[in-house]
């Protein structure tokens, strides 16, 4: 489903801060919207159907500010992208703790779907590859799948505004063709490490992987966690401080697969990617980012997406560690020239 739309700025108000974010990504926009580097995922039949020239940038401000331009009403489906707020969901109900003797909170040089567990703890490396999403989900509390589903649903609305949908025909597809993934849940059930039913947790992997998002609501999502947890629109708060800073460290330090280390280095704040084309960033206290396109580098991460993010941290100084600023967004850089120059290129 798509709301097509022109290329388009929305803002509440035109303050300077406010200006230099919408002429940031509209700028991002018309640079790259020609791009044609990387392929869709074609893995999972239904999402090789995409129009691999969509192309969405949203940014959605702690005080509630938004400012989109692009496909921004295409309806995706999240994949990865849901993985920090299950991981937050379930770090809320059951405590970090409980949740770190089934998965580990280390960086994993292999790729997202590695049939590989951590060699001396026999538990996934990190929450934000599938292995260690799989053994999250078999941890959502509830007292059959449908209950559990519906918390799901219910913790995404908070983040959202409004509850989403699964798309069904992304689900069955990944259903019909998830062997890859059983074959990861039944290594870690032979571990101890998955404990529930293998299909009850897979089909619901599978539906968390198939909620649909679009770009705005994506954006939505991003800045709640950058604004401490409370969505920016409704005011309902989403996940707890406390769970909060592990989502936060683990997307960080893992949430763009085995690219994260340059991610964190060349970009430096929070992030996740997933195989559907979306991207999100934080900016803690400041802002969240999204991105849709659908065309994936060898990694499985949005090309677009990371140029654009990489682009917009140097314009507007947002690497967590810029000299001089908190966020570096309060002095930010004249121009494109002066941002590579004090960024690298």
């Amino acid at each position: 489903m798509t709301e097509q739309s022109d290329t388009r700025i929305f803002s509440i108000n035109q303050g300077d801060a406010n200006m230099r974010i919408a002429s940031a990504i509209s700028e991002l926009h018309l640079r790259y919207r020609d791009l044609s580097e990387g392929t869709v995922a074609d893995y999972i039949p239904e999402l090789s159907k995409v129009d691999p020239n969509l192309f969405a940038i949203s940014v959605v401000t702690t005080d509630g500010n938004q400012y989109t331009v692009g496909d921004d009403g295409h309806v995706f489906t999240m994949q990865s992208l849901a993985n920090p707020f299950v991981f937050g969901m379930v770090l809320d109900a059951l405590g970090r703790e409980h949740v770190r003797q089934f998965v580990g909170v280390e960086p994993t040089g292999n790729p997202f779907n590695a049939i590989v567990l951590d060699r001396a703890t026999n538990r996934p490396m990190n929450p934000m590859v599938n292995a260690g999403a799989i053994a999250v989900t078999g941890l959502i509390p509830g007292d059959n799948p449908t209950d559990r589903l519906n918390r799901l649903l219910a913790t995404f609305g908070r983040y959202i505004g409004k509850e989403p949908n699964v798309d069904i025909d992304v689900f069955m597809s990944e259903k019909s063709t998830g062997d890859r993934n059983r074959s990861i849940a039944y290594l870690m059930r032979n571990f101890g490490t998955l404990t529930r039913d293998i299909d009850e947790v897979l089909d619901q992997y599978f539906q968390q992987c198939s909620i649909s998002v679009t770009c705005r609501d994506l954006a939505c999502m991003a800045a709640t966690l950058a604004a401490g947890g409370v969505n920016p629109h409704t005011g309902e708060r989403a996940i707890s401080r406390t769970a909060l800073r592990d989502v936060l460290t683990i997307m960080y330090t893992c949430g763009l697969y085995e690219s994260s280390g340059t991610w964190v280095h060349g970009v430096g704040i929070p992030a996740k990617s997933g195989v559907g084309g979306g991207l999100f960033a934080v900016v803690p206290g400041k802002m969240g980012i999204a991105i849709f396109s659908p065309r994936l580098d060898k990694q499985g991460n949005s090309v677009r997406g990371v140029r654009v993010c990489t682009d917009l941290a140097r314009l507007l100084n947002l690497h967590l560690f810029v000299a001089g600023s908190e966020t570096g967004f309060d002095d930010p850089c004249k121009d494109w020239h002066d941002a590579a120059a004090n960024h690298g290129s």
